[in-house]
């Protein structure tokens, strides 16, 4: 890897340092899996510093309605103190005031949305999740998980949906399209106008297929994403490195289109 290449890693998990251990296991617990790395917002901004990267965006999920607030503050919190994270706010399909929230995300400086319906629970394309998309179109960027072949609620078909109901909504299909479902996920999304990031699939899916995928796909529409704490940063760019894209590919996966779904004009 070039020194010179510049680089968002698009998809970072944080937590509050008191916590950090506690949801990193309990997010290792969920998958059945090792968790690799820490989960505070200072071991995040210590491995983007080491491993060159520009910028991180970082989120947490609302697994409860009542967790929204107070983790949108932890988010633009940190946001204001690590000029290289970029904040996503979390929302819950059970949240009353969806509408006053995403009003007070905005004002919270915050860039966009991230939801996880398999760890909340509910359809992707649920009505009350509808909603929110009718409320971000056009103004916010979201992050979907997509895939999980224990549950339905993040089925690629559910994407679909969304997708055609809403044209103007700019999506990250996180995991791929479809974490542990990613052939799958090519069936629905191939042809449909959605990014995708690469976070928790390069380990499974390894070199070769990841490199078939992005050329199915596009690599203008692959963003890098190490799943931080999921993965550590380290692993995960030694694996696009195994890729061997050429450097036009790279680009665009490190760095431009991250820059093209935040509607940023990063530096």
């Amino acid at each position: 890897m070039s020194t010179h290449e510049r680089i968002i890693d698009i998809h970072c998990h944080i937590y509050p340092e008191k916590i950090a251990a506690k949801a990193v296991a309990g997010v290792g617990a969920f998958y059945g899996m090792h968790m690799e790395g820490e989960g505070s917002p200072e071991a995040l901004a210590a491995s983007a510093e080491r491993h060159g990267i520009d910028y991180c965006l970082v989120h947490s999920v609302a697994t409860t309605a009542h967790q929204v607030t107070s983790i949108n503050d932890f988010i633009a919190k940190q946001q204001r103190l690590h000029p290289e994270f970029i904040g996503f706010a979390t929302i819950h399909q059970d949240f009353e005031d969806m509408e006053g929230e995403l009003a007070r995300i905005q004002e919270l400086g915050l860039h966009g949305i991230k939801i996880h319906p398999d760890s909340q629970k509910v359809n992707m394309d649920d009505p009350r999740l509808m909603r929110l998309y009718e409320l971000i179109e056009g103004k916010l960027p979201i992050m979907i998980h997509c895939g999980d072949y224990r549950y339905d609620y993040s089925h690629p078909r559910r994407l679909v949906n969304i997708l055609h109901t809403f044209p103007n909504l700019v999506v990250d299909a996180a995991h791929f399209g479809g974490w542990s479902l990613w052939d799958l996920a090519v069936e629905y999304l191939e042809h449909e106008s959605c990014m995708m990031d690469l976070s928790s699939s390069m380990y499974w899916l390894g070199a070769r297929r990841t490199r078939e995928l992005i050329e199915i796909y596009g690599a203008d529409r692959v963003m890098f994403g190490s799943d931080f704490p999921m993965e550590t940063t380290e692993n995960e760019l030694r694996r696009f490195d195994a890729c061997q894209l050429d450097v036009a590919s790279r680009e665009q996966i490190l760095w431009q289109n991250g820059q093209k779904y935040l509607g940023m004009d990063l530096r």
